[in-house]
């Protein structure tokens, strides 16, 4: 529907600003910043700029105190995307977004479009994007409501990065109720790229061109910025027209052609960004602000695809496969040029002007002039005040399975749908497009090479919302430190980490402390591993009707194997090979897949974290991956370590021997900190000289079957039957009619 221009007295009186998020207290403080009363333009502007998904303003008080520099990191957050170098001339950058609220209303489109979002971030830096993850949260699978979820935002993650030619390499999927009205969407996006060709998003220099490049703009997303800073109710209307519509063959279009510019003709471009939320408005008046320079636009010459569009729409729509230039005056036609070749549609929309305004011109009328700092420095950051959740303060008492038929229950924590199996979801992506896939989906991380290099680079995605529904802090120092062990399980060093902080609604006291306390534990954890937070983003009101998701920090992480033959994947590779457990193990239950297979839920104080031995354990692992002892390593983490010993046989057929001195009910603990590993026989003497916390509990045996002695049973189960109930439990879910 068309946007209905009023007058500035109107707006006042009527205080339509509430509608689009502003609040009474943030009209008249930006009323008073730009030193009259908003028109309809410049309204629309600072309700996109003023959204927490852009200024921020309740989450930057947390956010300025996560650890974001070391000896490797180029640029940290605040621009498109975070860059580190890898060594040898070259540079990996990432990010991870969330497209959730978008997701929840039109899963394709919203999924889809949270792929192209992340893609511009990357290649907007100068890199070419390599690989894709997504980390996925569902609520209970055995709604039809999430089952329609499941499919529509799979095949719009798959639709968009197979047609792209991005393979998706890698990440999760987690069911909980506390998702089913909110699922979770984040995309991460990874390029490599040469470390002296990074762009900014600035527009600096007097007189240096705007040039728009990409899809024509069109009504499709107009304020999905403030769409994505609000909470949903059943009882509303689900706003379709703030969720975009992608097209991956123009992006793969802009792609080509920003990168050409990037690399081959540098000498004309300043800066350049993506139009992300916010649309036009948010990359225009950042690239000013980041410059500290003044910006002019006429509204006229921005490509459009719909007749009669305001300027409110104009500078709010997020159509997708959109880019912004800076370019050096006497440029332009250069620029233009290789545009013209790729049959994008591009223009110079406004230029670099003198002073700190922001001005944008339509049908010859000024109909914006604000200072730049007025949507960006000057934004409203608030300090909100923290209460604990009443069931952190008063938990419920420890949770003590008891586990009376071991291969019953083994059989069962394989299909719960967390664990299972999620080929059936994955097989839709195109995972080795380019041919630099090196370990697939399915083992602790995926491997990407580096061209030209002997290195490769390992990723994942970690999130642990249960945990955090426990203990907010330290669930969120174990998110990143799963996140490490899978990396270090592949053979890598961890180097950095992005994030997306996906919490509820944060003027609820509760909610705020979630978020608080969870950055407390990421900060504690990302100094521990050496691996700063190089970007990010936050997603915040995930609630419906007043329920909110259980607080979910998202980590995506990247890691350095310095040398491709020690990349390690999960798999037994022998028989005959010794299984070692790395790591104590305890009674740690309460959060747990088991908690939730024998209660249906999670309860209690979250069990404790031993960071010092995690560090400990990781160090060990590497140095022994690194000095070629290691035949396969696997992190334990849900389900514990028969899930890990049932995962390590099944991509071979191979099965093991194995006798701990635990209770059997502590082979599905999740303790944290632990890894099951794998060593030749003629290797055990220096494995074990190495001195780590590595116990022999076994060995692998070619009998595709697993022989367990715990202190309480002794047990024997067929690969298969495990198998058979992690590969299938996820067809038969999405199966199942109501």
């Amino acid at each position: 529907m068309a946007h209905v221009e009023m007058s500035p007295m109107a707006i006042a009186e009527k205080k339509s600003y509430l509608d689009l998020g502003l609040t009474e207290p943030e009209y008249e403080r930006f009323a008073e910043l730009i030193g009259h009363q908003p028109n309809d333009t410049e309204i629309g502007l600072a309700s996109g700029m003023w959204s927490e998904h852009c200024a921020y303003k309740y989450s930057k008080p947390i956010l300025r105190q996560f650890w974001t520099k070391n000896e490797r990191v180029l640029m940290g957050p605040g621009e498109g995307a975070g860059v580190i170098d890898i060594g040898e001339g070259k540079a990996v950058v990432f990010k991870a977004e969330s497209h959730n609220h978008p997701s929840a209303v039109e899963p394709y489109e919203g999924a889809a479009t949270g792929v192209g979002g992340i893609i511009r971030d990357i290649f907007s830096i100068g890199a070419k994007p390599v690989a894709m993850l997504d980390s996925l949260a569902f609520g209970d699978l055995n709604q039809p409501h999430t089952q329609h979820l499941v499919d529509r935002i799979v095949a719009g993650i798959g639709g968009y990065g197979n047609a792209i030619g991005i393979p998706t390499v890698g990440g999760e999927t987690n069911f909980d109720g506390s998702y089913t009205r909110n699922p979770l969407v984040n995309a991460m996006c990874v390029g490599i790229m040469d470390k002296d060709q990074i762009q900014k998003g600035k527009a600096a220099g007097v007189g240096n061109a705007l040039i728009y490049v990409g899809a024509k703009t069109g009504r499709d997303g107009i304020n999905g910025a403030s769409f994505a800073s609000s909470e949903f109710s059943d009882d509303e209307a689900a706003d379709r027209s703030a969720v975009q519509v992608g097209d991956p063959f123009m992006e793969k279009l802009l792609m080509d052609a920003c990168l050409e510019i990037t690399q081959q003709h540098q000498q004309a471009l300043v800066g350049i960004q993506d139009m992300g939320a916010a649309g036009l408005v948010s990359s225009s008046v950042e690239m000013a602000g980041k410059a500290n320079s003044g910006m002019a636009l006429d509204l006229d010459l921005i490509p459009q695809r719909e007749a009669n569009m305001t300027p409110f729409e104009i500078m709010l729509s997020e159509s997708q496969e959109r880019m912004l230039l800076c370019v050096r005056a006497g440029f332009e036609q250069e620029v233009l040029d290789v545009f013209a070749a790729y049959d994008l549609d591009a223009a110079v929309v406004g230029h670099v002007i003198e002073g700190h305004q922001y001005k944008l011109y339509h049908h010859g009328k000024l109909v914006c002039d604000v200072p730049v700092s007025s949507l960006t420095d000057d934004a409203p950051v608030y300090e909100q005040e923290a209460k604990q959740p009443e069931r952190l303060a008063n938990p419920a008492p420890d949770f003590d399975p008891i586990v009376t038929d071991p291969v019953a229950t083994w059989k069962a924590m394989m299909a719960m749908p967390t664990i299972a199996d999620k080929a059936s979801l994955y097989r839709r992506y195109d995972a080795q497009v380019q041919t630099n896939t090196v370990v697939l989906p399915g083992s602790d991380a995926a491997v990407i090479r580096v061209r030209g290099t002997h290195r490769a680079l390992a990723m994942t995605t970690d999130s642990k919302g249960r945990y955090l529904y426990l203990d907010p802090q330290v669930g969120a120092a174990m998110s990143v430190a799963e996140a490490a062990r899978n990396l270090v399980a592949s053979g890598a060093e961890p180097l950095g980490i992005t994030d997306c902080l996906n919490f509820g609604d944060p003027t609820k006291p509760e909610a705020f402390y979630e978020l608080a306390e969870a950055a407390k534990g990421i900060i504690q954890a990302t100094k521990a591993f050496n691996a700063p937070v190089i970007s990010g983003n936050v997603s915040l009101y995930n609630e419906t009707n007043g329920h909110a998701i259980y607080p979910t920090p998202m980590i995506g992480m990247v890691g350095l194997i310095e040398d491709l033959g020690t990349i390690t994947t999960a798999a037994f590779k022998h028989a005959d090979d010794l299984i070692y457990l790395v790591g104590e193990t305890h009674g740690d239950f309460n959060g747990s897949e088991l908690q939730k297979l024998q209660t249906g839920g999670v309860s209690g104080r979250l069990f404790d974290f031993d960071l010092e031995a995690e560090q400990t354990n990781q160090a060990f692992v590497l140095n022994a991956i690194r000095q070629h002892l290691v035949t396969a390593a696997h992190d334990l983490s849900d389900g514990g370590l028969l899930v890990a010993l049932a995962e390590m046989g099944f991509a071979n057929g191979l099965g093991a021997k194995i006798k701990v001195t635990l209770p059997t009910s502590w082979g599905f603990s999740e303790t944290q900190g632990r890894f099951l590993i794998t060593v030749a026989p003629e290797n055990q003497a220096a494995f074990e000289a190495l001195n780590g916390s590595a116990k022999l509990i076994g060995h692998v045996q070619a009998a595709p079957q697993f022989d367990v002695t715990t202190v309480s049973h002794q047990f024997s189960v067929a690969l298969s039957q495990l198998q058979t109930a992690f590969e299938e439990a996820l067809p038969w879910y999405m199966n199942q009619k109501a």
